[in-house]
């Protein structure tokens, strides 16, 4: 039997409405759903999360960085620092898959000293890289382009961060110094150029230790802002895990260098274009070492272009004193000292062809073969120096390919092969995130736009002093003595010949081809 025309209207009836209820529910749904997803994971947290979380939650390894606090980009004065940053939004991306972790207090708190003339365009890559890797404090020792307002104020805005500044004040105060009045450092006093540097470097790594011991550090670090860290061998790479698991008893730590091998002419950003490194020779065996020492060096003087002897950070402890740029050393005892197998320091040295010229006019020395002895350590240092002072372009360019771009593809990959060089891309990899991310235009749009009177006046002491003495090469200023420190260091001087003193340990090349046999009979 039929149904009644009004059922079946009431039936269509019902059927719309469920239809439109159910139209309407399911966008809510997926919505819904759709927040749900987002809250719990898998995504980029926008710039509202991150302002939100910014002042209680760190990055690992960046306590008290600027990365988490989010700052409204503006534009900035300084040239140099524009290039930092490929993107213009000053957000970090946090992702929630990452192993986050937020304790405020990580051990071990770890310091880095430096003594720097660059620019934000190499400080900032470099600090906060090693902020990545667990590094919260740095002790910056500025004076040329590093101490002049533009680049300090943003230096002096980062938490974790103390710029010190080389004024006729601290020069005075180091002249006064335990150090200056010993004799362990004297043979490199009165000399110019890398000489003077190199005491300069010592006396701001004294002062940094008071630093590192008044701020609660466990380990100090010094580190010029053309080297990085290169933790392998950590688990996870972390200079903070490396240290944590470093045995209780051991003093000091050795990190092998490893130095860069460009492999172009035009490199503009070292930390980023440069991925290919000469190994340590601690860390290659000695059958392979000295049996493609000839296909390495490429009639250079030494293995490496400059420094071999690596860089070592110490435990912050009673009477620790630098034992020059190199090394650390105590007063009261022979400090355990290891040496670590896997992870090294990447030396980024003469990765521009720029650096010719910018080391030649940091130094006032005559370019002959008598006087560059009188201000460089190194026989390549001094090649360097002539060639730059005396070349033409073309020439400086030639001499700059033939003896530092590694341009022959066919050694390039024997030498690989065999383990000499080696390729390593997490620190382009950090840094190049960094960069995109706008971490390096956050931190400079952060910058207050003036520093105060003093600072201000300190900076440009600082900057001028710098200047003027650069191309001189004249004395530093520190040689003035106080009287009563002449008897206080007659006593030392006595005691040093009751008690054996360490020499400073300076830049020392690799063993060359003369020491294989020296080294296989001591074996």
């Amino acid at each position: 039997m039929a149904k009644p025309p009004q059922t079946t209207a009431t039936n269509h009836q019902t059927f719309a409405s469920k239809l439109i209820l159910l139209l309407t529910l399911l966008p809510i749904t997926l919505a819904a759903f759709a927040f749900v997803l987002q809250w719990r994971g898998g995504g980029v947290v926008d710039i509202d999360d991150i302002s939100r979380w910014s002042p209680h939650h760190n990055f690992p390894g960046m306590d008290s960085s600027p990365l988490s606090t989010v700052v409204e980009h503006h534009s900035s004065s300084s040239s140099d620092c524009l290039s930092l940053a490929h993107s213009s939004s000053p957000s970090f991306p946090y992702f929630h898959d990452w192993n986050l972790r937020y304790d405020s207090d990580l051990k071990p708190k770890i310091c880095i000293t430096t003594s720097t003339s660059a620019g934000l365009d190499q400080i900032l890559p470099w600090m906060f890289y090693h902020k990545v890797l667990g590094v919260g404090t740095f002790f910056l020792f500025v004076e040329g382009k590093a101490a002049s307002p533009s680049v300090s104020k943003v230096l002096e805005s980062i938490p974790g961060v103390r710029v010190i500044y080389r004024t006729k004040e601290l020069e005075e105060q180091q002249a006064n110094s335990r150090i200056w009045n010993e004799t362990w450092l004297s043979s490199f006093f009165y000399k110019p150029c890398n000489y003077e540097l190199f005491v300069k470097q010592s006396l701001n790594m004294e002062m940094a230790i008071v630093m590192a011991r008044e701020s609660g550090m466990d380990w100090i670090l010094h580190l010029d802002t053309d080297e990085l860290i290169h933790p392998a061998g950590s688990g996870e790479y972390s200079l903070r895990k490396l240290l944590r698991d470093i045995p209780s008893d051991v003093d000091m730590v050795v990190f092998p260098n490893y130095e860069s091998s460009v492999e172009r002419d035009d490199i503009k950003d070292p930390f980023i274009e440069v991925s290919m490194f000469k190994r340590n020779y601690d860390h290659l065996p000695k059958d392979i070492y000295f049996g493609m020492y000839k296909e390495s060096t490429r009639g250079n003087p030494n293995y490496f272009l400059t420094y071999g002897n690596g860089k070592s950070v110490a435990r912050v402890q009673d009477h620790l004193r630098p034992n020059g740029a190199h090394r650390w050393h105590n007063y009261m005892k022979t400090p355990k000292e290891i040496k670590l197998e896997e992870a090294a320091v990447l030396h980024y040295t003469y990765a521009k062809f720029s650096d010719l010229t910018s080391r030649r006019d940091r130094c006032g020395c005559k370019p002959t073969k008598d006087d560059v002895k009188r201000c460089f350590m190194l026989e390549f240092d001094r090649a360097a120096f002539i060639v730059a002072s005396t070349a033409t372009e073309e020439e400086k360019l030639n001499w700059y390919r033939e003896h530092v771009v590694w341009t022959d593809r066919t050694i390039n990959l024997k030498l690989l092969r065999k383990g000499i060089l080696t390729r390593i891309y997490a620190p382009s990899v950090i840094i190049e995130g960094l960069k995109e991310s706008g971490v390096f235009s956050s931190v400079i749009a952060k910058a207050p736009a003036t520093l105060s009177r003093d600072k201000f006046l300190a900076s440009i002491e600082s900057s001028n002093s710098s200047r003027s003495s650069g191309g001189q090469s004249q004395p530093p200023r520190k040689i003035r003595r106080n009287p009563e420190n002449e008897s206080r260091s007659t006593v030392r001087k006595v005691l040093e010949v009751a008690e054996f003193q360490h020499v400073a340990v300076p830049p020392l090349s690799p063993p060359g081809p003369s020491m294989e046999n020296l080294i296989t009979e001591t074996r």
